[in-house]
């Protein structure tokens, strides 16, 4: 601390300049657990069978059947549909179960030993949603790689497309995630989110077409509707107000209670 005279035997106390490194601690300690947590990820032989093999395993059992490669479906055919709905499928479990790890940290204590670090408890989670979101990624080019090489077609332009929607659509079921690790229990977390994303996808529309019956008005209450619809817009689908509305309202819900959730457990000593 240094001091400035203002009289004869008397001092003014002025606080010291803050370190120059002191804010960039922060900062480095974001990047450095990113880079732990991926390595983690990456090491985990569960995550990368759930986000790299079980997708494209997917795709080639239901998207090779009988004449569906010369079968067109707007601007690809039927197994460039599928591709596509695999994609999705396989980022938004990825996606899910890297927000669903903050419940098992938790229950051994991790995010409490975190709270000695220099990382804080909002860049915690948005780390953790960086890592999910990135294994997302490397989920969606797996799948329409396999997808491209096994006969999927489409304009050059909807690769690219489906594969950034699928991938940033992710996003809300990262949130989704997140708000259920922090709300279930750790020892049986994605026992319970992976049924529940399996009976979402069918009922949203995203693994078949829904037609035009009673049931396709239900599905746009459920949050892979809108998703479904979105992923499936560069190959000639109809973007409706309604399929967007439903994102983006599932978005919020899920970030409000995932934030809901994450203040009042940062809030207990």
């Amino acid at each position: 601390m240094s001091a400035t005279t203002s009289a004869p035997g008397t001092t003014t106390a002025r606080p010291a300049s803050r370190p120059a490194g002191a804010a960039v601690r922060p900062l480095a300690a974001a990047h450095a657990y990113l880079a732990v947590e991926l390595r983690r990820s990456l090491r985990n032989r569960r995550t990368l069978i759930f986000s790299m093999v079980m997708p494209p395993a997917l795709f080639l059992i239901f998207g090779l059947q009988g004449d569906y490669a010369s079968r067109s479906t707007g601007h690809g055919n039927v197994t460039g549909w599928i591709a596509v709905s695999m994609a999705l499928y396989g980022a938004m479990v990825t996606a899910t179960a890297g927000g669903a790890g903050v419940s098992v940290e938790r229950s051994q204590g991790w995010t409490r030993q975190l709270r000695l670090t220099p990382l804080r408890p909002a860049v915690y989670v948005g780390v953790k949603l960086a890592g999910a979101m990135a294994l997302g990624a490397g989920s969606v080019v797996v799948t329409l790689a396999v997808a491209a090489v096994a006969g999927a077609q489409m304009p050059p332009g909807a690769w690219v497309l489906c594969a950034l929607l699928a991938w940033a659509g992710s996003l809300v079921f990262a949130a989704f995630g997140l708000f259920m690790g922090y709300l279930l229990p750790a020892e049986n977390v994605m026992q319970i989110l992976g049924p529940v994303l399996a009976l979402l996808s069918f009922a949203g529309g995203l693994f078949m077409p829904l037609g035009d019956g009673w049931w396709a008005t239900v599905a746009q209450v459920f949050p892979t509707y809108g998703l479904a619809v979105l992923v499936h817009a560069p190959l000639g689908g109809d973007l409706g107000v309604t399929a967007v509305v439903n994102v983006l309202a599932w978005a919020a819900v899920f970030a409000a209670g995932a934030a809901w959730r994450f203040r009042k457990d940062t809030a207990r000593v």
